[in-house]
């Protein structure tokens, strides 16, 4: 949501001409006028708890939710849902794509260039999930022509391992691009973040002598 405000509001420009004295960002000044984030739509790719959790933010900032998901969707903070199927049409209405899906053999590169075709020029997407669940060379060719607003990355194509302490995140030079915002997959690393953790466990230890049912039970 940080990254996304930052597209309507400028800060760090601002904060930077005001140091130096300018004030293209004063209200009321030719060229000064900004968007809202409010009045975009958010469409999710995945309706886990990530994508419900942003869907909760994105309706505090005012913003229409749609979300395309495997099986139905029924939630009060969503205005439309889509089946997987439906994904370009999907695509097609949003501002802001957010990807939250887990990388399967299904989800593979499931966001392909057809599917980034179909987005409008001026929307953004934003991978939260895994990387390789949008296909890395039809991502980078759609920001290099600049087929879409720009991206979000989060979660990448290559990390760095035991033997190698630091490597690019991709075998494309998605750093070269203006267009792009990359993090290296930071998103849900927060003291809140462990702290649940702490949380969950305690918690199934408790279950666990008590004779309950265990919470996050994998098949």
């Amino acid at each position: 949501m940080a990254a996304l405000l930052l597209r309507h509001v400028p800060l760090h420009e601002a904060d930077h001409a005001l140091r130096k004295g300018e004030w293209p960002f004063f209200a009321g000044r030719p060229g000064a006028l900004r968007t809202e984030l409010g009045a975009q739509t958010m469409g999710l790719i995945g309706f886990g708890h990530i994508a419900q959790t942003l869907a909760q933010r994105a309706k505090a900032f005012g913003m229409r939710v749609v979300v395309a998901n495997r099986s139905d969707v029924s939630s009060a903070d969503v205005d439309q849902s889509f089946n997987l199927d439906e994904l370009h049409s999907f695509m097609r209405i949003c501002d802001v794509i957010v990807v939250t899906l887990p990388l399967t053999d299904t989800t593979r590169a499931l966001i392909d260039a057809k599917a980034l075709a179909c987005m409008s020029s001026h929307a953004v997407i934003v991978n939260v999930g895994r990387g390789a669940v949008i296909d890395e060379a039809a991502l980078f060719k759609a920001l290099q022509a600049q087929r879409i607003a720009g991206a979000i990355i989060d979660t990448w194509y290559q990390y760095p391992s035991t033997e190698q302490a630091t490597c690019a995140p991709s075998q494309y030079d998605f750093a070269s691009l203006p267009n792009v915002l990359m993090t290296p997959h930071m998103s849900g690393w927060t003291s809140g973040t462990v702290q649940r953790r702490k949380q969950t466990i305690a918690d199934n230890i408790n279950r666990l002598s008590l004779g309950q049912p265990l919470i996050n039970v994998l098949n």
